[in-house]
């Protein structure tokens, strides 16, 4: 049976703009990963030896000239140097340890951030696929997948937002979300955006979307402690980006610490916020507020909302934000494993930085929502003690 990743693209937008980052800044630092399983799956047995087979795959994929092409056309902001570096890059397979007890799976990366950075999306999505085909559960045709998508796009063209699809991480497939993305894009004329997956931008002609996700600002907190994380982070993506690729992922450390460090100059710069845990109608009210106060018409900026969205709750923050503010929305899983399955409830997440001191330094994550904390209980509590974060 092929490989179920073929092309080095086929991965989360973020991942390749932050490894850009990484390269220009932090050449030397280390990063380990962790596979944290929130929905308490049961991996059936052989698991980890058909996804070792899988990852060890990973390392005959090379980017190719098309692709490299796309990337140089449709991102001017990717400099020549990165575009030669990915063009070199290979995936190492002994980055990555899997082990599994039972039905109990256990999956690990560790190496040179600028390295690691890109086995997140394709780890993820790999367990998935496999747990589903392992697992011999069935999804719903092809047909039918595609008419659902129909369904969904025309809802949100009626309610006048704009969409991009979000969902390589929870995917059912990567046949499903091709299929979902088809669909976006045969169907969702004047809603639908882009993708978040490069590969699929490429294949269908769209834009690929995103800008950073939360291990940009963990790894800032190990280079430069709790405090000045949220700004150095934002200063050290202006550096590399200039005004482009402008949405500031807002919850690493809590939206309400983020806002007090998102200065005039921060809120200027930066077209918008995204939001991706806690309540969006109470998010969109302090992020409306916080520009009013700045002095800023909140009308001309954006929050991008990306927190498990699904159509009710779209139209629900459509509704609140219409005319205060602008917003768009990355939807995930509802759109990429809307297949008739459960879909899976997992992340692999930075659990430590070594900023290239040699110290290795325990990151976290303080969502807005709990139960999306990472991090060790000793580490957290410390974070919230610096932040003063009740």
């Amino acid at each position: 049976m092929p490989s179920i990743i073929t092309s080095i693209l086929d991965n989360d937008f973020y991942k390749f703009t932050m490894q850009q980052g990484v390269i220009r800044l932090f050449p030397k630092a280390q990063a380990r990963y962790a596979f944290i399983n929130r929905g308490k799956h049961a991996f059936p047995p052989g698991f980890a030896e058909a996804l070792r087979k899988e990852v060890d795959a990973l390392a005959e994929l090379k980017l190719t000239r098309a692709e490299k092409e796309f990337f140089s056309r449709t991102c001017p902001y990717l400099d020549p140097v990165y575009l030669d570096f990915l063009e070199g890059y290979r995936y190492q397979p002994h980055e990555v340890q899997i082990k599994q007890e039972g039905e109990e799976l256990t999956v690990t990366v560790e190496g040179l951030w600028y390295r690691t950075i890109l086995w997140e999306v394709p780890l993820m999505s790999l367990i998935c696929e496999l747990y589903y085909r392992l697992k011999g559960l069935q999804r719903i045709s092809d047909e039918e997948v595609g008419e659902v998508t129909r369904k969904k796009i025309e809802n949100y063209l009626e309610l006048g937002v704009t969409v991009a699809e979000f969902g390589t991480r929870r995917r059912h497939s990567y046949e499903v979300q091709r299929l979902v993305v088809e669909a976006l894009k045969s169907y969702g004329d004047g809603s639908f955006v882009g993708t978040s997956n490069v590969h699929l931008a490429m294949r269908h002609q769209t834009r690929p979307i995103g800008t950073h996700a939360h291990e940009w600002f963990m790894f800032h907190a190990a280079r430069y402690g709790f405090k000045m994380a949220n700004a150095m982070a934002l200063e050290h993506w202006v550096e590399v980006y200039r005004g482009d690729l402008g949405i500031a992922l807002s919850d690493t450390y809590t939206t309400a610490v983020f806002l007090e460090q998102f200065d005039k100059m921060f809120s200027k710069l930066f077209d918008g916020v995204r939001h991706d845990s806690g309540g969006p109608l109470l998010f969109a009210d302090a992020v409306i507020d916080h520009y009013q106060q700045m002095g800023i018409d909140p009308l001309s900026k954006t929050i991008t909302f990306s927190d498990g969205l699904n159509y009710e709750k779209v139209a629900r923050i459509a509704a609140y934000c219409r005319g205060r503010i602008g917003m768009s929305f990355g939807i995930g899983t509802s759109l990429t494993n809307d297949v008739g399955l459960p879909p899976m409830n997992i992340v692999l997440k930075m659990t430590e930085a070594n900023p290239g001191n040699g110290e290795w330094i325990e990151v976290v994550k303080l969502s807005d929502e709990k139960s999306k904390y990472t991090g060790t209980d000793r580490m957290i509590s410390l974070a919230k003690t610096i932040l003063h974060i009740e």
